[in-house]
């Protein structure tokens, strides 16, 4: 398995790497620059926004051309961008900028899902995932940590280099693989406005074919949506409801990377023992309920406790997540549901964020924080009733 798909996770694997390091220091080289939370606050609104903007269209380019071209345009692109935003004295620019590599990046991610799907054989693909999990909980783990050490020795330039020379490797990366044969890609013609609704017709046309598939779908992505809008309080929480330092907030963060890097190592050795069905429903229920004794923990121990949870079982439904998309998703619209589904994704994610953090303004935050991950958990328990139903064993069945 490694000999064929080395190349392919070494590529995203550098990227996840990269990523890490630099989104530490662009936070810093925006405060040195600006001396204003709220422009480092702008970061985290340009990119949301730039890949909200251009999922109206990427699907419509991805699903009409060649995905490891577009693989390796996206990441060119966002290597030769990030490389000036050292060299910028605008914090416009560099928003500019951002928000050009966000546009980018909106092609890497369904055109990185058809490519694995169509690469990887249907027997590997969730130990294949489980190993990307692994890979992207050790960047988590690893990344910030140098960064705060290349930071502090050789300042946020160095930094934000390193990140471009990965998006470089990961472009090298994948120009060794292989071209896949792709008979589904449609005829490139100008990108219309007639022909973006005809796409989205398409799409809509899939979602009310296959209802038992958009049922399971929307119920694991709006419980993870749940929990990615409490990420956005979880140093709020962790600050003023358990009193805790920057420093042990540190500490928690750390030994929730161990937790999903030894989860992610367990997922990828038990992937012939346990079914898709637990990896996707059990791991779903599981990480959700790590998030409601998260924020029902009342100092450092249960909040360290629940963190390990969480981060030992998300692995598990993130891997079972992927597996079931690829398995399911037809790979001939695969860019265009991916684009089209990420745009509402991304709203909804906003809007919870958005009431979250209202209702934490006029409500205790732990009564708020827990409210919602008991919504999501309900959703994790509806989602296991869905997923276990004789009748639709089939969007589950491996081949061995």
């Amino acid at each position: 398995m490694w000999k064929r798909y080395s190349l392919l996770l070494s590529g995203i694997g550098v990227s996840f790497f990269g990523n890490w390091i630099y989104i530490i220091a662009l936070n810093v080289l925006v405060l040195d620059m600006t001396k204003s939370a709220a422009a480092v606050a702008g970061i985290y609104i340009v990119g949301p926004v730039a890949k909200l903007l251009t999922n109206f269209f990427a699907g419509s380019i991805i699903d009409r051309h060649n995905k490891r071209r577009l693989m390796i345009i996206s990441d060119v692109i966002r290597g030769l961008l990030v490389l000036l935003v050292p060299f910028m004295g605008s914090i416009w620019i560099i928003y500019t900028i951002i928000f050009v590599a966000n546009m980018a990046g909106s092609f890497f991610g369904p055109s990185s899902t058809f490519y694995i799907t169509k690469f990887v054989k249907e027997t590997d693909r969730r130990r294949f995932n489980s190993i990307m999990s692994m890979m992207n909980s050790g960047s988590f783990l690893i990344g910030p940590a140098l960064a705060g050490i290349l930071i502090a020795t050789v300042g946020t330039t160095i930094c934000v280099v390193i990140n471009a020379v990965t998006f470089f490797c990961c472009a090298f990366c994948i120009y060794l693989l292989p071209n896949i044969e792709d008979e589904t890609i449609l005829k490139r013609e100008p990108i219309t406005l007639k022909m973006m609704l005809a796409d989205w017709q398409v799409v809509k046309s899939y979602i009310k074919q296959d209802h038992y598939f958009i049922k399971v779908y929307l119920l694991f992505q709006v419980a993870l949506m749940i929990a990615f809008s409490l990420d956005s309080q979880e140093v709020t929480f962790i600050k003023q409801n358990l009193g805790l330092s920057n420093q042990m907030y540190g500490v928690i963060v750390s030994i929730t990377g161990i937790g999903s890097i030894i989860g992610a190592s367990i997922s990828a050795m038990l992937v012939k023992k346990i079914s898709l069905q637990i990896y996707f429903a059990v791991g779903m229920l599981m990480t959700t309920i790590g998030y409601l004794l998260f924020y029902s923990s009342v100092g450092f121990w249960t909040a360290t406790a629940a963190f390990i949870f969480l981060g030992f079982f998300m692995s598990f439904s993130n891997s079972g997540y992927d597996t079931f998309y690829q398995k399911n998703v037809p790979t001939e619209i695969m860019g265009r549901f991916g684009s089209v589904t990420a745009m509402f994704l991304s709203i909804i994610q906003i809007s919870f964020t958005f009431i979250i953090g209202a209702l934490a303004e006029w409500f205790s935050l732990q009564m708020v924080a827990v409210g919602f991950s008991a919504i999501a958990v309900l959703l994790s328990v509806i989602l296991c009733t869905q997923v276990f139903q004789k009748p639709n064993k089939r969007y589950y069945a491996e081949t061995s």
